[in-house]
């Protein structure tokens, strides 16, 4: 589309309906944070302290049954290599390597543990901030209505 083209189909445009401006805006009713009652996001503690409890309780029999499995998987590959058994060795790598996968899921417990008890405290003393500081504003403006005569 050449530039003239385009000047025209704009000054054709603007002839059929006047130009007017208007917002963009969602509905009120969207259920967003701005309109809603409430925000979009709610963290209860009992639901934290659960998710926390629950990557803590993997992460102790995890790392138990683990080592059990680790333990008997290196002794029967040592005792298939002894015979001369080729799986022995193929055996021995897959508990190597088991390992390094245990290890990796036994971080990613301890970090969703340790961030569901930093989470929880967090927010608790988020409230506790945001309580102080509505309590403040409460008292500003009981300073404010007792300076009216209310």
């Amino acid at each position: 589309m050449a530039w003239d083209e385009w000047e025209q189909l704009k000054a054709e445009a603007a002839k059929d309906r006047p130009a007017q401006m208007h917002l963009d805006q969602a509905a009120p009713d969207s259920g967003g944070g701005g309109g809603s009652r409430r925000g979009d996001l709610t963290v209860h503690q009992q639901d934290l302290a659960a998710i926390g409890s629950a990557a803590h309780d993997l992460f102790q029999a995890f790392g138990h049954v683990s080592d059990h499995a680790r333990l008997s998987s290196m002794k029967a590959a040592g005792e298939l290599r002894g015979e001369g058994f080729a799986i022995g060795a193929a055996l021995d790598h897959v508990a190597e390597h088991w390992v390094d996968q245990t290890q990796t899921l036994l971080d990613a417990c301890a970090h969703v543990s340790n961030h569901m008890r930093y989470t929880k405290n967090q927010h608790a003393a988020d409230d506790s901030y945001i309580a102080g500081t509505l309590s403040d504003i409460s008292q500003l403006d009981k300073g404010f209505d007792e300076r009216k005569g209310s």
